[in-house]
């Protein structure tokens, strides 16, 4: 298994409004192709931010399932909705240990 995380660094004062536009418009269309693990805002440390996890079995699972996303149109007439709220997006995508809980 792979983690996929994605930081999404906000404009100050955005977090909350994004947060009720992806609640109602994009969260069940994102977690009908993405097998969501975990979805953060930040609370210590950097501010503003919000980070999603998500798991695949693959690269190439990843692959196919954003490619499946990507091709939703709801999704795309969906997207450019969230690109004022953001001033910055990082992707790692995280390969678990030996002994993790997670594999």
């Amino acid at each position: 298994m792979i983690i996929e995380k994605r930081t999404y660094t906000f404009h100050p004062g955005k977090v909350q409004e994004f947060l009720a536009l992806y609640e109602k418009e994009g969260l069940e269309i994102h977690t009908k192709y993405l097998p969501l693990v975990g979805y953060f805002v930040s609370d210590i440390g950097t501010l503003n931010q919000v980070i999603t996890m998500w798991g695949y079995e693959s690269m190439a699972d990843r692959e196919e399932k954003r490619a499946r996303l990507y091709a939703d149109p709801a999704w795309i007439a969906f997207g450019p909705k969230t690109t004022p709220f953001i001033q910055k997006m990082e992707t790692m995508i995280l390969k678990p240990t030996g002994w993790s809980p997670i594999k």
